[in-house]
């Protein structure tokens, strides 16, 4: 025990504190990441309760005046009404499968007088901040479309209102002074039409994968028992350099003592 007494000293206390401080905040990190771990798995289980269900008209999911409750999100609806092309926009800075483009979103409108967001879909463009000159139309008159129904984005003000026929993310709320009528909750991600168009490509199917949260929890768990073990290390290092240091004093305490004994004359 006595050669661990330099642990008592001010510098490996504060050593031991630093160790144990970072040792807690890194467990708990990886707690935190296998806690979104089983959010995303439940999520994962939401999603394809959804999209194995049979459509159902959007009215019986989010009636007129509600707001979709993220439960609901991807559930397939199915909504009949005119496309209003004059307030389409675009969402730009979207990327599929590393490709630069844009998504399509045109209101359409129901004949009760409001109207739904209908993200048509995705085009590869320039990886530029200006809108498209010419898009692909949407068929004139009444169309049946059946898609996803999607949450409002939550990004802030800048990101969803429209400027110069653009938005950065889709919100029905950051839209609503865009167009006369009142807009839905939510959106639709269009998956099939009736009549059907070209030109644009559907959302594809949401990843159900369950992302990098079970290594990164395993990640910070091992930098947990890292920081302990390097503390070990350490430890063990200055304990066998003292040991080292002692053990030359001693030599060369008994070195000198042998030669006192040479020069010392005999009685």
């Amino acid at each position: 025990m006595r050669e661990l007494r330099f642990l008592g000293s001010a510098r490996w206390v504060g050593f031991a504190v630093f160790v144990v401080a970072l040792s807690a905040v890194c467990i708990q990190l990886g707690i935190w990441q296998f806690h979104k771990l089983d959010d995303r798995q439940v999520r994962n289980e939401l999603v394809r309760e959804h999209l194995d269900t049979a459509p159902v008209p959007l009215d019986e999911v989010v009636p007129v005046g509600e707001d979709v409750e993220p439960g609901q999100e991807w559930t397939v609806v199915t909504v009949s009404g005119t496309y209003d092309v004059k307030r389409e926009v675009t969402v730009k800075f979207v990327n599929r499968d590393g490709r630069p483009g844009i998504d399509v979103l045109t209101p359409l409108v129901l004949d009760d007088g409001t109207a739904v967001l209908v993200d048509r879909g995705f085009v590869e463009t320039q990886r530029t901040n200006v809108r498209p000159d010419v898009l692909p139309e949407p068929p004139g008159g009444g169309v049946e479309v059946t898609g996803w129904l999607r949450v409002d984005s939550t990004a802030g003000s800048q990101a969803t209102h429209v400027d110069e026929g653009q938005v950065r993310a889709i919100s029905s709320r950051g839209l609503a002074d865009h167009v006369p009528y009142d807009l839905r909750s939510g959106y639709v991600n269009l998956q099939e039409q009736t009549p059907s168009s070209d030109g644009l490509e559907a959302e594809p199917r949401p990843d159900l994968g369950q992302g990098p949260h079970f290594f990164y929890g395993l990640q910070w768990w091992f930098f947990a028992a890292l920081a302990i073990v390097g503390y070990g290390w350490f430890a063990r290092a200055e304990r066998q350099e003292r040991r080292t240091t002692a053990a030359r004093a001693s030599r060369a305490a008994a070195a000198r003592t042998d030669a006192d004994r040479e020069v010392t004359p005999a009685r």
